[in-house]
């Protein structure tokens, strides 16, 4: 019985935020509102069921500690970074590159972690992901030697992520 529930309805709050919405943004609570209402509330999260994340199973709390350190302290650099070169560009040290990163993380909720990390790191861009994703494309604003970015992506990202999320 709660197994047919749920398959009816997956999102019961969704539903009836749905149905509220749709009355509010109609003015009416006539009956012929209420049903179509009721129609979108059930089937709009059924129809959208594949767009839901997948559910988060998170351990290491100590490891999340350590990765958003990481992360505060590499925007931090890379903020320093950008800010020198857009104040004196010939002190640009090594020229912008793609980097192909390859990867072992494979939780979708880790990769999309991954990529917020990776856009929110000034001189950075996630540029693409393999179809099977096991690899990254980046693009980073000064590459010296590709081999140290993909050292350091996997090293100080990639294992954490890993170690919470797998």
């Amino acid at each position: 019985m709660k197994h047919l529930m749920k398959s009816i309805f997956p999102a019961p709050l969704l539903s009836v935020a749905l149905l509220v919405l749709w009355l509010l943004l109609n003015r009416s609570v006539s009956a012929g509102q209420i049903v179509l209402g009721l129609i979108l509330g059930l089937l709009i999260p059924v129809l959208l069921g594949g767009l839901r994340p997948l559910p988060v199973r998170v351990s290491h709390p100590l490891t999340i500690l350590k990765l958003a350190f990481r992360v505060v302290q590499d925007t931090t650099v890379s903020n320093f970074n950008v800010l020198r070169f857009l104040l004196f560009p010939r002190l640009r040290r090594h020229p912008a590159g793609f980097v192909h990163i390859p990867l072992e993380l494979r939780d979708p909720n880790g990769l999309a972690v991954l990529a917020m990390i990776v856009c929110i790191t000034p001189g950075t861009a996630w540029a693409e992901i393999s179809r099977d994703r096991s690899m990254l494309l980046i693009h980073a604003l000064e590459v010296e030697d590709a081999q140290q970015v993909i050292d350091h992506i996997k090293q100080c990202y990639e294992r954490p992520l890993m170690e919470i999320f797998e």
